[in-house]
């Protein structure tokens, strides 16, 4: 479970708080949509659950973890039962697809005997098998993505969270990532979308909140 208590965020140099006094819940298992025009505070809140900032003040919780109390070296083992997934995709040029997805897994693990059957078997479970042995440079940025969210996955984590995923992409591009969300949750992952895609949030039908200036609506 997600747990937000009055929780702000104001950047150095900035007067204006980037998110203001938000409360928030998201269940275990639960697909949470959080839209906003840009400069609303998505990012911000994407970046206060992945510990790549903190709270300038309030409580947020995950599974229990005040991430406002984490050690700085509990960060990275935090973000082993995470996936995170970026509107810029972050694969490394010189791999392929199947490289890219077990970099992925060992960088965390090290060696492990099952990273090829894994990495086939998610490239399979999310219908990506013919991108395997292509590099970055041979996709289309909606396969880039797609890529990117497979990577995101390969450590089977509790939570997905995605900011603006399809913010780059056509219309066709995005719903087809979009669906490949739906069918992450479908398996029990809890996964939160920032997205400033109203019609692509409503067409899945999942809970929605709207970020403005910081304030959820």
């Amino acid at each position: 479970m997600i747990y937000l208590e009055n929780v702000t965020k104001i950047y150095e140099n900035m007067e204006k708080a980037a998110l203001s006094q938000v409360n928030l819940q998201v269940e275990r298992g639960e697909f949470l949509f959080v839209t906003g025009e840009s400069g609303s505070g998505k990012s911000t809140l994407i970046r206060l659950l992945i510990r790549e900032i903190c709270a300038t003040e309030g409580k947020i919780l995950v599974n229990g973890r005040n991430l406002s109390e984490m050690d700085r070296k509990q960060v990275p083992i935090y973000r082993r039962n995470l996936g995170i997934v970026f509107q810029d995709m972050r694969l490394l040029e010189d791999r392929t697809v199947f490289e890219n997805l077990s970099f992925a897994r060992e960088a965390l693990y090290g060696y492990q005997q099952d990273t090829s059957r894994r990495v086939a078997s998610m490239l399979s479970f999310l219908e990506l098998g013919r991108l395997s042995s292509r590099y970055p440079f041979q996709l289309s940025g909606g396969e880039k993505q797609k890529a990117a969210i497979a990577r995101a996955m390969m450590n089977d984590p509790a939570f997905l969270f995605a900011d603006e995923p399809a913010g780059n992409l056509d219309g066709q591009a995005s719903r087809e990532i979009m669906d490949l969300f739906r069918r992450i949750h479908k398996k029990g992952t809890t996964v939160l979308v920032a997205t400033h895609d109203m019609e692509q949030a409503k067409r899945l039908g999942h809970r929605r909140i709207v970020l403005s200036e910081g304030k959820i609506q």
